[in-house]
């Protein structure tokens, strides 16, 4: 079945660096364009990024773009976020999630990881 397990956050002061992996298993991860969402406490999920199959195309929300890089290793099945410069509004539940990726929309789709926790605090 379907297996995405979400690793690497933690607690980091502002201004500080995380790098997330997503281990992907259960289905052909090359064939899939992937996302990374996240959830704030009393907030809806909402999508970080998102990148093409090939890892040739990726998307950012805006309040992430020119500190958070998204990439992906399709021969070890595994996405990663990195991110820069954060910020205690970047404090969340961060997930992976695979999706289709058709005119240059993404659909995301299937299950969920567990989730990494990512603090943002001093």
């Amino acid at each position: 079945q379907v297996q995405l397990v979400e690793s690497g956050g933690g607690l980091v002061q502002p201004g500080g660096s995380l790098r997330l992996s997503c281990a992907a298993s259960g289905f052909t991860f090359s064939d899939a364009a992937m996302t990374w969402y996240r959830q704030a406490p009393g907030k809806e999920r909402e999508l970080v990024a998102a990148i093409t199959t090939a890892g040739v195309s990726a998307q950012y929300a805006d309040s992430v773009k020119g500190r958070f890089s998204i990439s992906r290793d399709n021969a070890g099945n595994t996405v990663y976020l990195q991110m820069n410069s954060l910020k205690p509004e970047d404090t969340a539940v961060y997930y992976c999630r695979r999706a289709g990726y058709y005119s240059g929309s993404y659909y995301p789709f299937g299950s969920w990881g567990q989730g990494t926790q990512v603090t943002v605090s001093s």
